[in-house]
């Protein structure tokens, strides 16, 4: 019988791992999709008659996607709830009528695990420990009523401990199962929301581990936001971005808010039955160049988001390897087809990398630490493989001094590896 449940709820995926002893493994899900062990955080909700007047389906990971995908008008979805956890603002949104609460959501997206997870699933567990971000998403975020949220969620459950575990310090504690000697160890894990910093000191007594927190930073920055850089500046002016239209004797650029509903793929669904995108069908009239704004339509009727960040997400893996990629959209016709340069991807991200670095700034100053007085970097998170971001810290480190691993897996292993120990207390945050 697994005693704890290590829990990492992610902005773009989520992984459970069982823990007994020193061993772990990963919660396997099967669902409509088929068999995966991390889950993309996304849900869906679609009325179905077979279940009754008021009962709707609902889907969650790949299967969620797939639901939404093949019935796109009828099909509520929802992806990366995570960034709503901290946010003030987010008083709950209305799925066909009814509200739901961030906590409500959060419920549900469990319960469908348990329920792919079938048989699996671990019962009677002691204890669940859940990661958290050293600093959440969103523009004002409150961290303590994240918590907050969570635990409503979780102790419906009737798990008899919950703990929270920054994430970084998860991976951490994964990374230190393999180390030699004692180290200073700084993690950087990049989610899909948020890069978040972790500095410990790992010594072994008595041949039991230990760890002193040294320093946490983070930011709320990450590869969803160079996904939306790529789309900003090679899709988007295909589309009409700076393009201009006529009013009466005026020649304006059409409105750049527009293109903001490309920073979530499903947001165009959204849009599609916004007052925004009716009012943008009435501009390609008096648009200078009419067919770019007839594309971004054809786009949202097609319902192609998905099938776009694919192509983007691709691109962007590419260029992690080859200094030139092919992005390859066919919807958009002739300019669906384009060579990116990794440095012109890099100028993109320019911002989003200093702010990125900025964060490790903060917790090597604030600690008072020296790059020289680190004996490893474990790096964390698919993000990772950009070759811009891999140099901010092999410049400052060194290439021999990082490692890399565990991508999707670090953190809820650490989580459910931290559960099993007697000073759980020592790591929570």
């Amino acid at each position: 019988m697994a005693r704890a449940l290590g829990f990492d709820f992610g902005t773009t995926n989520t992984v459970l791992a069982m823990a007994d002893g020193p061993a772990t493994q990963s919660v396997a899900f099967n669902s409509a999709a088929g068999t995966a062990d991390s889950m993309r955080t996304a849900l869906s909700f679609m009325k179905d008659p077979g279940l009754g007047a008021a009962a709707l389906k609902v889907e969650a990971g790949h299967a969620a996607i797939q639901q939404f995908i093949d019935n796109p008008g009828d099909c509520r979805f929802l992806q990366s709830i995570k960034t709503f956890a901290a946010s003030a603002l987010f008083q709950g949104t209305l799925i066909f009528a009814k509200r739901h609460s961030f906590e409500d959501l959060m419920e549900i997206f469990v319960r469908r695990l348990r329920a792919y997870a079938g048989e699996g699933w671990p019962e009677n567990v002691s204890r669940i420990v859940t990661g958290r971000p050293v600093h959440f998403a969103g523009a004002n975020p409150n961290p303590a009523l994240a918590t907050e949220r969570y635990n409503a969620a979780l102790v419906r459950f009737g798990f008899p401990e919950i703990h929270y575990v920054y994430e970084p310090v998860a991976a951490a504690f994964y990374f230190a199962q393999h180390l030699k000697k004692d180290a200073t160890v700084l993690v950087a894990d990049f989610g899909g929301g948020t890069t978040d910093y972790s500095l410990i000191r790992f010594e072994t007594h008595g041949g039991k581990l230990t760890a002193t927190p040294i320093g946490h930073s983070g930011v709320g920055i990450a590869g969803d936001h160079f996904d939306f850089r790529m789309i900003d500046n090679v899709v988007s002016p295909a589309i009409g971005k700076g393009s201009f239209f006529k009013s009466f004797d005026k020649l304006l650029e059409v409105p750049t808010s527009y293109y903001a509903n490309f920073g979530r793929w499903n947001q165009l669904s959204i849009f599609k039955t916004s007052r925004e995108y009716a009012d943008l069908k009435t501009l390609v009239r008096s648009s200078l160049e009419p067919e770019k704004l007839e594309t971004f339509i054809e786009l949202v009727e097609h319902d192609e988001g998905y099938p776009l960040y694919q192509a983007v997400s691709a691109t962007k893996m590419a260029l992690s390897s080859e200094e030139e990629a092919e992005f390859n959209f066919p919807p958009l016709g002739k300019a669906g087809r384009k060579h990116v340069r990794r440095a012109d991807f890099e100028s993109w991200i320019a911002d989003d990398l200093a702010r990125i670095e900025g964060a490790l700034d903060d917790v090597l100053t604030t600690t008072n630490t020296s790059p020289d007085a680190i004996d490893k970097v474990f790096l964390t998170g698919g993000t990772s493989f950009v070759p811009a971001v891999r140099r901010i810290f092999t410049e400052r480190f060194g290439q021999e001094r990082i490692e890399t691993g565990g991508e999707l897996l670090s953190i809820a292993h650490g989580l459910a590896l931290i559960g099993e120990r007697d000073d759980i207390a020592q790591w929570t945050a």
